[in-house]
């Protein structure tokens, strides 16, 4: 029998999946920093200041703004990478004539949605890896951090793609939605936005994940939240925001909004579609605020309550949104009993269904 040689011992790849790379450090480190940062850390927080071309309590605010720590002292954590992009950003914000809020806002939208982004994708990752090389949770992430640099450039790629895309959209509904804008009289009192807004919750979601591990919970949770984003866009309508057993959806016309409300409803009550539980929905027209990726407003706060009272697999309205679909012949409305509810008094909802087509 051979004698175990050190050459011979698998490497972390494809071929052999089994293989657990060593832990971070030293040259690990440093690739790592170059695949991802784009070089080595060789700036303290003073030179990193010097290098964006402000001040290091500018510096901080930035870097506090983005969710990221600020190291003290003469610890070398920065980039030259790094340096650019502070004086990218704060050279086109003076350009622009920011001030500290507009600014703040703009680097925090930018630190939250990529924080939580990477999260997402690298549990993927992991997950992906564990099922398919059998591997414990340690040692799968261990192997996503060994990968991280080949990955790397796609999930830029894909980034940047996505980002382009996304801002395309909505320049385009701004275009649609605003054009006429400047001829036509605006209330400064009124919230800005018009749009359909309503949640999708899901039924009995304590019993229904009682018993459940983590892992099974998770996959519960994120074929809902997929499933019901598959609906709610291919329906012509956007996600706002998934809280845990809850969908927050909104449109741009109130019979969009619809066919969306419905359309969760329906996936939901399917006994095929496994992916998409049964759920209570609500749909409100109203005018919105939209800030910071989510929308507020007197109508999501009455979409909130109606959801509440729903009946599993059924879609309630108000009394304005189904005067405002009464003359869509796709549509079919049931008054409901009045009801009371906190912090909004006596509401009178009104069940949304399709028409009956024979």
């Amino acid at each position: 029998m051979p004698e175990d040689n050190d050459d011979d011992a698998p490497a972390t790849d494809d071929t052999h999946p089994g293989a657990v790379p060593a832990a971070p450090g030293g040259a690990t480190e440093a690739a790592l920093d170059e695949a991802l940062l784009g070089g080595p850390r060789t700036l303290t927080v003073d030179r990193l200041a010097q290098g964006a071309g402000v001040d290091v309590p500018r510096v901080r605010a930035y870097w506090q703004a983005l969710g990221l720590p600020v190291t003290e002292g003469e610890e070398h954590a920065f980039t030259e990478n790094d340096a650019q992009a502070l004086a990218a950003v704060f050279s086109f914000a003076e350009r622009e004539a920011f001030d500290d809020r507009a600014l703040t806002t703009l680097i925090r939208s930018t630190g939250h949605t990529t924080e939580r982004l990477v999260l997402w994708q690298v549990e993927a990752l992991v997950e992906h890896v564990t099922r398919r090389f059998d591997l414990d949770d340690t040692s799968a992430r261990l192997l996503v951090l060994d990968r991280l640099p080949e990955l790397a450039p796609v999930l830029e790629q894909q980034l940047v793609h996505a980002w382009h895309r996304q801002l395309a959209a909505v320049a385009g509904r701004f275009a649609v939605e605003f054009s006429q804008a400047r001829s036509t009289a605006v209330d400064e009192h009124e919230l800005p936005l018009p749009r359909a807004v309503g949640f999708a919750d899901i039924v009995a979601f304590t019993e229904r994940t009682r018993g459940l591990g983590s892992s099974e919970l998770a996959e519960f949770v994120q074929l809902f939240e997929t499933s019901a984003r598959d609906v709610i866009t291919a329906a012509g309508g956007r996600v706002v925001k998934t809280i845990g057993d809850a969908v927050l959806f909104i449109a741009d016309d109130v019979a969009t909004g619809a066919r969306v409300a419905l359309g969760l409803a329906e996936a939901g009550g399917r006994a095929e579609d496994v992916d998409v539980p049964p759920v209570r929905v609500s749909l409100v027209w109203g005018r919105v605020l939209s800030r910071f990726g989510d929308v507020f407003g007197p109508s999501v706060n009455l979409a909130a309550r109606l959801v509440d009272i729903a009946e599993p697999t059924a879609v309630l309205v108000d009394r304005d949104t189904a005067g405002l679909l009464a003359g869509d012949a796709r549509f079919a409305l049931t008054a409901q009993p009045e009801r009371e509810v906190q912090g909004l008094g006596t509401i009178e909802p009104v069940r949304l269904q399709h028409a009956y087509r024979g």
